[in-house]
């Protein structure tokens, strides 16, 4: 009973989070949903038994939220004054989404100790074979190529966006290899530093 009251409470979190990352106005906004979202899913995983994955799930996305915000005001003219100026207002509903998140983190604990998700499904032959080790043998082995794949795109992502946050500034000088190379001692400019009363002969 906790089991699918669990599941369908976690789902629905899940697709309404996801609904209010893409129809908030604000990014800031849209992160918080994102991070939502992550620990809902986070939920469902550990349902199904994926505790490595929904450990990996909390700390791998929801800590790279933080450099999505970072990327986010670096591109955006974002208002913070704004947006303290409402922090107070916001308060109480901060601290209701928090007590939501813990009450959800003791549902799942409660509902994967109490047995499978549907009371007819066929319980998976025990194996002897950890959770990550079995994970990582299905990554490696039968889903290598997917896996390559992925990580192929995340590469153009890294470089697209480094193309397009780059900015060549006008101001800045830059630095002639050549020119430092072929520069000849008596050009060079030396710190002299010289005594009271003294006197440089140039």
């Amino acid at each position: 009973m906790i089991t699918s009251f669990a599941f369908y409470l976690f789902a629905t979190l899940t697709i309404a989070s996801a609904v209010f990352v893409i129809f908030a106005r604000n990014p800031v906004h849209s992160v918080l949903w994102l991070i939502l979202a992550f620990f809902n899913a986070a939920g469902l995983f550990l349902l199904v038994g994926a505790e490595f994955i929904a450990m990996l799930l909390i700390i791998v996305y929801v800590g790279a939220v933080a450099v999505l915000f970072l990327f986010v005001v670096m591109m955006l003219d974002i208002d913070f004054a704004a947006l303290r100026s409402g922090f107070t207002r916001n308060l109480p509903f901060g601290l209701l989404v928090a007590l939501v998140l813990l009450a959800e983190i003791v549902i799942a604990v409660s509902a994967s100790k109490a047995g499978p998700l549907l009371e007819g499904a066929k319980a998976a032959p025990a194996t002897n074979e950890p959770n990550i080790v079995a994970l990582g043998n299905m990554l490696y082995t039968r889903f290598l190529f997917p896996f390559e794949i992925a990580g192929l795109i995340l590469l153009v992502a890294m470089i697209g966006a480094i193309v397009l946050t780059h900015r060549s500034r006008g101001d800045a000088r830059g630095q002639d290899v050549s020119r430092q190379v072929a520069r000849r001692p008596q050009d060079a400019v030396k710190n002299m530093s010289p005594g009271v009363g003294e006197w440089v002969k140039l």
